[in-house]
């Protein structure tokens, strides 16, 4: 036998450098990935699809009255922008569209406030409003990402 013992095991500069090289990599997997952003940008998609599935159950109701204007028991539709929600202060869309044109509301997929229960029990988190030419301007004021999402027809 000799005088070295052969000691199985990794030193400590070997394991310092396994824990930099996963680090180094964990970095670059987040800079390049970015799954947050992605979960951002899911959450923008949806709220423009939200919005054009609101606009085109709006639309429907105008084809439907044969006047080109949105026929609603709350009333023409406001001129400055304005929740749509059933809370006071904002314009209860949901019973002019659920159930013959949507069968509930979409809301937004983050806003802390948005839901739906029924149609006398909402927030969308989404604005709306028709300007003095008549075109329908829907916006969606929680998009992430410092983007502008709003449809206008």
């Amino acid at each position: 036998m000799s005088h070295f013992e052969v000691r199985r095991g990794l030193t400590l500069i070997e394991i310092l450098v396994a824990i930099t090289l996963i680090v180094l990599l964990t970095g670059v997997y987040f800079m390049v990935a970015n799954p947050g952003g992605q979960l951002a940008a899911s959450r923008n998609n949806a709220r423009s699809l939200n919005l054009e599935t609101i606009m085109i159950a709006i639309r429907q109701n105008i084809a439907d009255q044969g006047s080109e204007t949105f026929s609603c028991s709350s009333g023409a539709l406001p001129a400055a922008p304005t929740d749509m929600s059933s809370a006071s202060g904002g314009y209860n869309i949901a019973p002019c569209l659920v159930p013959n044109y949507l069968p509930a509301m979409p809301v937004d997929p983050a806003a802390s406030s948005s839901y739906y229960r029924s149609p006398t029990d909402y927030d969308t988190g989404y604005t709306i409003m028709q300007n003095s030419s008549g075109s329908i301007t829907l916006a969606a004021p929680n998009a992430e990402l410092q983007t502008v999402i709003t449809l206008t027809r």
